[in-house]
């Protein structure tokens, strides 16, 4: 928390959809920190030290998302990590996202009203 702000930090290659996630996000009383891709991802990650991360999961490299997941688990990271996909049924359906490190799977096109319900009550703004 930042300010009295929950922190969320939004990985995504698309800067359109940074935009709009952080929009919907401050206008509901969050801080928004971003990245556009992985590696920067991680450097945001320990400079906003954020409560929740929204990842996109194909950006750079196909896998990106899902190997900025694993290593978020080797530094320790508590936050609970959202993928946001634009084959998320698909990837609810074949995997236990659990098992990949992530407490839920958003998809794009993102509903804010399934959004900012999701996070207020993991967040228990």
């Amino acid at each position: 928390m930042q300010d009295g702000k929950h922190v969320i930090l939004v990985i995504d290659d698309d800067p359109d959809i940074r935009y709009a996630l952080r929009v919907v996000l401050e206008g509901n009383g969050y801080k928004v920190a971003e990245a556009a891709t992985a590696e920067d991802g991680l450097k945001a990650y320990k400079e906003s030290n954020p409560d929740l991360l929204i990842l996109d999961l194909m950006m750079e490299e196909v896998d990106a998302g899902v190997a900025f997941v694993k290593e978020l688990r080797v530094l320790g990271n508590q936050a609970p990590i959202y993928m946001l996909s634009s084959v998320g049924d698909d990837l609810v359906m074949s995997a236990d996202y659990a098992e990949l490190g992530l407490a839920g799977v958003f998809q794009k096109p993102l509903d804010n009203n399934t959004l900012l319900t999701i996070l207020a009550a993991k967040l228990k703004k």
